[in-house]
């Protein structure tokens, strides 16, 4: 009950509902960003921060019938610390200290994040996972990836998307 409160504040742009997501979700939100982000205290207010934001500005996307608010708010944490660890790879990579340290850094936190990915995609085909790999974590054009597999870039935007429902449905449940 306490959750149709939230989504109906929210989607009218209450702080209250703000408020009261805060007061029954914050420590689970805390948890998973703490999880993921261990090693990058710097990034993790902040993380939780744009969790939030995320959460307020997308609720109209959430649907009770697909998912549970927690299960929900569960995956745009995980999304969003993952996004958090590219931030700081690309960061770091700006930032020019230490460069030992830097590495190591790097290496453990690339390494975590084709875990977490490899994790995401193993449900996937191998072509289809092979597709997703190119196109959002190599950010390679559509139209070239069309080009390199001899299809139309719609057929591919079509792949896409079905992946993305088949993923959304199978970590929905966890």
């Amino acid at each position: 009950m306490e959750d149709k409160i939230i989504i109906k504040y929210i989607k009218k742009k209450k702080e209250e509902g703000l408020r009261l997501l805060i007061n029954n979700y914050g420590d689970y939100i805390n948890t998973i960003v703490r999880n993921n982000l261990n090693n990058l205290t710097y990034y993790q207010d902040e993380c939780i921060n744009d969790i939030l934001l995320s959460i307020w500005n997308n609720i109209d996307s959430f649907d009770n019938k697909k998912n549970t608010l927690k299960n929900w708010i569960g995956v745009i944490s995980k999304y969003k610390t993952i996004d958090y660890k590219r931030k700081y790879l690309k960061d770091s990579k700006e930032e020019q200290i230490n460069e030992e340290i830097l590495s190591i850094d790097k290496n453990l936190l690339k390494n975590e994040i084709e875990e977490e990915v490899e994790e995401l995609l193993s449900n996937l085909k191998e072509k289809d996972k092979n597709l997703f790999i190119k196109y959002y974590i190599e950010e390679l054009d559509i139209e070239t990836i069309a080009k390199n597999m001899n299809t139309k870039p719609f057929n591919l935007y079509s792949r896409l998307s079905r992946c993305k429902k088949k993923l959304r449905e199978l970590y929905s449940d966890k």
